[in-house]
């Protein structure tokens, strides 16, 4: 679930492994692009951390960062 905190939609994600970490960040990556929106991350081992913000809008959360998250939900590991 995303939270909302300090003006950045937060979640982290945790997986088997770095693998499937990894393949999951390569996807988020590809989303980003999709979206001209791009996360924060933070990656160890099997869990990713990311942070969404809009900072052309003074650093709070938008739409665009609403849209990313819930395509970023959709993203089907394993």
């Amino acid at each position: 679930m995303w939270i909302e905190e300090d003006n950045k939609l937060k979640k982290t994600f945790i997986f088997k492994d770095f693998s499937e970490a990894l393949g999951f960040i390569v996807r988020v990556g590809l989303l980003a692009e999709q979206h001209n929106h791009h996360p924060w991350w933070a990656n160890v081992y099997n869990k990713v951390e990311i942070e969404l913000t809009t900072h052309d809008a003074g650093n709070t959360i938008t739409e665009k960062d609403k849209k990313l998250a819930s395509a970023i939900d959709t993203i089907q590991i394993g």
